[in-house]
């Protein structure tokens, strides 16, 4: 572990994190004089001019947030935004049925799920991150000691395979590599290990020998040579949707605002994918990123893994139900979800319509 410490001591742990934001009745403020014109060529500013509030603690998979922010994509529709810190999604959760907040980011854990089984209600409407085929920001590393003898996705066979939790998309991912591999959960022996950051440190001196890591820190981890990426998620989990937007109903309910919400966020989604996918504008949304992220260094930006965003908002929602139905075989929830009534893509589908679709 000295070892370790030597090498990286300045690292600390940047993981996949939410987001949240609120608008409601008090947080609309005097109007502004425009000329019923939008800026950018589709829908017309809101008359009022609005506020809304988005939870956000440095997480990559805020980026269509933050890049819609700071290019003015929610200015030219008169809305104004501000960022606020909530802990985690189980914090935010209440705080967006209540409509306390309008705007958040779930992770899929089966607690999430529990809490919309229980009541808690909430509207899932658009991607939020999920694993780009080749180029997963969240997969299997495993150690420099392994590198000759896990050769296939069997050889992991006897090993030892650290995961931040279960009945969580890690767990859910863990399980998939497992029936890709054709094992069973007594084939391997699983590590519990929460913080993504001390999977470093394990797998450089051979406590674990392979591990279920994180971006920026698979980047690091290879960049130090504690580790080497192990094939990637897409492989046996295509189209696992990894994070997704989340709304209040009083927040869906007020249709203009919403809509202006969801353009001005896709907007930015695809100002991010140019940047990382089509090499267009790319110093701009790294300085962007570096201004409102966890990751404060440019030159690790250009190597890591992004977080994939899908510039139509499209969801996985196939896998979202996939999710809950294996958490709930594991036992971990209860209680029953509505899927036609939570997961509602109506929003993206209508800002769409008026700011056209993403050609990739």
């Amino acid at each position: 572990m000295g070892k370790w410490l030597r090498k990286v001591g300045w690292i600390t742990m940047l993981a996949v994190v939410l987001v949240v934001g609120a608008c409601s009745p008090k947080e609309t403020v005097q109007p502004v004089p425009n000329d019923g014109n939008p800026k950018s060529g589709d829908l017309a500013p809101l008359e009022k001019r609005a506020k809304i509030f988005i939870a956000e603690d440095g997480a990559a998979s805020g980026a269509g947030f933050y890049i819609a922010k700071e290019k003015g994509y929610f200015e030219d529709y008169n809305i104004a935004v501000d960022f606020a810190d909530f802990a985690n999604s189980d914090d935010m959760l209440p705080a967006l049925a209540a409509g306390e907040v309008d705007i958040a980011g779930g992770v899929s854990t089966a607690s999430f799920f529990n809490a919309i089984a229980q009541g808690i209600d909430v509207r899932i409407i658009a991607d939020k991150g999920h694993n780009m085929p080749g180029r997963s920001y969240f997969s299997f590393v495993i150690g420099n000691h392994m590198v000759d003898e896990i050769k296939e996705y069997s050889d992991f066979k006897g090993k030892k395979i650290a995961v931040s939790s279960r009945n969580s998309i890690d767990g859910y991912i863990y399980e998939e590599m497992l029936k890709h591999a054709g094992l069973t959960e007594d084939d391997v022996e699983y590590v519990h290990i929460a913080d993504f950051g001390a999977m470093l440190g394990a797998i450089d001196s051979g406590t674990i020998d392979a591990a279920l890591n994180i971006e920026p820190l698979i980047a690091q981890g290879i960049h130090n040579k504690f580790h080497v990426r192990f094939g990637d998620a897409t492989d046996y989990a295509p189209e696992s949707q990894i994070a997704m937007v989340l709304a209040s109903p009083q927040f869906m309910a007020n249709e203009e605002l919403s809509l202006r919400f969801m353009a001005a966020y896709l907007k930015g989604v695809r100002d991010y994918n140019d940047a990382f996918f089509k090499d267009e504008g790319k110093e701009e949304v790294i300085d962007i990123m570096v201004k409102h992220t966890a990751l404060k260094d440019p030159e690790l930006w250009e190597r890591v893994f992004v977080t994939g965003l899908d510039p139509n908002g499209k969801m996985f929602i196939d896998d979202i139900k996939k999710q809950y139905e294996t958490y709930k075989a594991n036992g971990a929830i209860r209680g029953e979800i509505d899927f036609d009534k939570s997961v509602d893509p109506s929003l993206v589908e209508r800002a769409i319509k008026e700011i056209g679709l993403y050609e990739e």
